[in-house]
């Protein structure tokens, strides 16, 4: 496994808990935690964009 694939992962992880922390204080669902997770990053910069501001 090279480096540059260790850092993937990480962000891939990293995105997934950070969508899940994101959806968990907005909607209190675990559905939507579910869905939210799946997503990972898109939903966070979704959130971002569009809900957060």
């Amino acid at each position: 496994m090279s480096a540059g694939s260790s850092v993937v992962r990480a962000g891939i992880g990293f995105g997934t808990a950070l969508a899940i922390t994101i959806s968990w204080t907005a909607n209190k669902s675990l559905l939507w935690v579910l869905i939210h997770g799946i997503l990972g990053w898109i939903y966070v910069v979704y959130y971002a964009l569009f809900k957060h501001f």
